[in-house]
């Protein structure tokens, strides 16, 4: 049985702690992987979620994985093989995409999820896990990772023009659901499969144009 998969809308680190207080109990560790922030003054925003956690009781853990090599770095993989709860920041999606694409570090991630543990994955970061992976400069759709074929994912919904969505749902292959995540808002699929929500923003689901019910979200990722 898999672990939980936590999808973020963004504003991840923010004075709000609702979209992220079911996730990781008081006393836990969480484990950051701030890949996506290589170029984006990672030391500020690790500082910014260890401020966030804290408040929860949550102690944070850096794996400082930033490059390619890093990825395939047999003491960072090794690393990996304890790690109960992962959390991917926001930042860079091509960036985080080149680094961690068919490598054994995400491969051990992957490993450890589908044997329970926990992975969050924050803002653009999100988008990066699906096949039709949304590319937050304009809309359009490029290659993700591949691990979620069943639906698409656009972060920070609520702060994108409705000409920008409108674009990305219009362009969604027929019958694929793409999934309008808020700032502050978690989708939270259990380890049984069904989904929830959680935070102060909405979660917006789109097929073939049309919005539709959060329900009608499919539980199975590929």
């Amino acid at each position: 049985m898999s672990g939980v998969l936590a999808l973020i809308g963004g504003a991840e680190f923010g004075d709000t702690h609702e979209h992220h207080r079911p996730l990781f109990r008081a006393g836990s560790t969480v484990t950051v992987l701030p890949t996506a922030m290589a170029f984006e003054d990672p030391d500020t925003h690790i500082a910014a979620a260890r401020t966030h956690f804290g408040a929860l009781d949550v102690e944070v853990d850096v794996l400082p994985v930033f490059t390619r090599a890093d990825s395939v770095s047999a003491d960072l993989v090794e690393r990996v093989g304890s790690v109960e709860q992962f959390y991917v920041t926001g930042g860079s999606p091509m960036h985080l995409r080149a680094v961690l694409k068919d490598t054994p570090l995400l491969d051990a991630v992957l490993d450890r999820w589908e044997a329970g543990a926990t992975v969050a994955v924050a803002a653009e970061s999100t988008s990066v896990l699906c096949a039709h992976m949304v590319d937050n400069r304009g809309g359009a759709f490029t290659v993700g990772l591949g691990l979620v074929t069943s639906f698409t994912v656009i972060a920070r919904f609520d702060k994108w023009s409705h000409d920008k969505r409108t674009r990305t749902v219009a362009l969604a292959p027929k019958g694929l659901p793409v999934v309008g995540l808020d700032e502050a808002t978690a989708l939270i699929r259990s380890s049984e499969g069904t989904w929830s929500i959680e935070g102060s923003g909405g979660v917006h689901v789109f097929r073939s144009g049309t919005e539709v019910a959060f329900e009608e979200l499919p539980g199975d990722l590929m």
